[in-house]
């Protein structure tokens, strides 16, 4: 999914007015993208002067430093070493099926392109 970067964003206003959808806006002179809106048509990359409309990808060092500071928060809540271990037994049967439905509806997206059966 894409994302502004705040700190490249100019304010030209040229990705809102090729979004298709109405999904970006400027919001104190930044654009800003309504993921709810967004159809992943990749206008908003292809038109960016400044390459502020960057792939979710670059987050990925984020999202797992974020997961890993939510399951560490959590895992406070349970007072034995026993506790703690199933807990985190647990998180990983939780991102183990996240990966599973990521896979799933990849495969499924393939076959929507004719590419697998």
């Amino acid at each position: 999914m894409p994302w502004i970067d705040k700190n490249k964003c100019t304010g030209c206003g040229l990705c809102v007015r090729e979004c298709p959808v109405d999904a970006i806006s400027m919001k104190e002179g930044k654009a800003g993208i309504d993921m709810d809106k967004c159809i992943r048509c990749g206008k908003c990359h292809d038109v960016c002067p400044q390459e502020a409309v960057r792939h979710d990808s670059e987050k990925i060092p984020q999202e797992i430093e974020e997961n890993l500071e939510k399951t560490k928060e959590l895992m406070e809540k349970f007072g034995t070493e026993e506790e703690k271990k199933a807990f985190l037994e647990r998180m990983i049967k939780h991102y183990n099926k996240e990966k599973k439905v990521a896979e799933k509806t990849i495969k499924k997206i393939k076959i929507l392109m004719g590419d697998e059966k």
